[in-house]
Formats: C-alpha cells, structure tokens, sequence
C-alpha cells in the first residue's frame, strides 16, 4: 500500500513484532505517549518499507499502538485522524444495527445513496410512530411489531404496541 502511495492509520495488534529505530521527540502539550520509526517483523519475514508507531490513551485510559506510514504529519494529527476513523466506524456500525441494509441493490453511487436515505426516512418514521403511541418498548421490537402488523390495519397494531390481546 505504501509503495501505491496509499495512507493509512490503523491500531497494531498487542502481539505484533517490532523494532524501533528512531525515537522522535514530542512537544510538551502532546497527548501521545511516544512517537517511533519502526520496522515490523521478524529478521527473517520483515516489511520492507518503515512505518511509525504512536502510542496514544484512548477516552478509557486504556494505552492504543496506532500504525501509520504518515511521516508529514504531527503525532497529536495523526492521533485524532484515528479518532475520526473510529467514528467513522461507529457510524457504519450503528447503520448496520438500525438501518437493516441487507445489502445494496444498485452498485452506482446515486443508487447507494438513496437506498441509505429510503433507509434513514423509514427509521424517522419508526421513531415518530414510537413517539406518537407514547410506547415504553424498545426501538427493536417496536420496529418489530410494525413489521408483522405491516399489512393490517392501524387499530391492530395499536393495540399490539400498547400491550392489549388483539381479537
């Protein structure tokens, strides 16, 4: 990737093999703990190109190894682009959990994004319906309950929301 001209900022396994051959100073206001030139692997399996290693806490106190091949940026730079990746991350995970995007149907750009949008509307729409019947149930299985009731009419899954046996 790097030989591509392809960047990258990634957290390093705990049990990666490295070797430090330069140590870089920080500045006093840093909030990295240590910035190095590494080589990673094993003398006889080594990664032919240098990367740098920042070591960094995270908001639980907990110490990051972050990875990059980015040696025109400062540490604390590096230290939020993985921040913002990491949300990043998070947004996509909370698509996958709440948007229910099986898969996309069309492959161009415009068609992704719309399926996203028709995505986030039915979810507004999960919510308001939610709102509206002043429901205790979670969002899962109210979405749920909207589902199976889809088809039927509006005072049946009223009823089913509101906990009343349906005749």
């Amino acid at each position: 990737m790097t030989d591509n001209g392809y960047f990258f900022v990634f957290r390093l396994r705990k049990n990666a093999v490295t070797r430090s051959i330069e140590v870089f100073k920080l500045p006093e206001e840093s909030t990295v703990l240590s910035d190095e030139m590494i080589v990673i692997g094993t003398p006889q399996n080594r990664a032919e190109n240098v990367f740098r290693l920042l070591k960094v806490l995270n908001s639980k106190d907990n110490e990051l190894h972050l990875l990059t091949n980015r040696f025109d940026l400062d540490a604390d730079k590096i230290s939020k682009l993985y921040k913002s990746r990491w949300a990043i991350e998070l947004f996509f995970t909370w698509m996958k959990q709440h948007l229910n995007i099986k898969k996309f149907y069309g492959q161009s750009e415009q068609a992704v994004h719309n399926q996203v949008y028709i995505a986030m509307i039915v979810y507004c729409l999960n919510v308001l319906a939610q709102l509206a019947t002043n429901s205790s149930k979670a969002y899962l299985q109210f979405s749920r309950f909207l589902k199976a009731s889809l088809w039927k009419s509006a005072h049946i899954w009223f009823r089913k929301i509101k906990g009343k046996s349906v005749p």
